[in-house]
């Protein structure tokens, strides 16, 4: 059978998964790792301002809440066993540093989380990420 010329020009470039989620760990561009993702706290940009990658079209939707619902929740059930067996403190002061805990656990991981699931779409082509090579 004789061999088939290739076509470079359709040729789809392979997106790695892995380096892209470190660039969306760090809200930074999954394509570039050097413009912002994000315009505020959890508003993903329409588009990098470095390599003008877009990502208007993402749809991380309720996956990073589920996602930090689900650390922060298993965090502070080992903290809440371990402080509680240990030190048995007032159940007031306990209640109060561990609402403190997991409201600035959540805030942190929350737009870490999203830029992961916004940098797995870019990576896997999902959701109109496919356009560009």
């Amino acid at each position: 059978m004789p061999d088939q010329p290739t076509s470079t020009a359709n040729a789809i470039v392979e997106r790695e998964t892995k380096p892209a989620i470190w660039k969306g760990l760090r809200r930074r561009c999954p394509n570039c790792g050097e413009g912002a993702l994000f315009q505020g706290y959890l508003k993903v940009a329409d588009s990098c301002p470095v390599c003008h990658e877009e990502f208007h079209h993402h749809r991380a939707d309720d996956g990073p809440a589920y996602l930090t619902i689900l650390i922060v929740g298993h965090i502070l059930a080992l903290l809440m066993h371990f402080i509680w067996s240990q030190f048995r403190p007032d159940p007031l002061i306990f209640a109060t540093v561990l609402t403190i805990v997991c409201v600035g656990l959540s805030l942190y991981l929350l737009p870490r989380l999203k830029g992961m699931i916004v940098a797995i779409q870019w990576a896997r082509r999902m959701h109109g990420f496919g356009g560009k090579s």
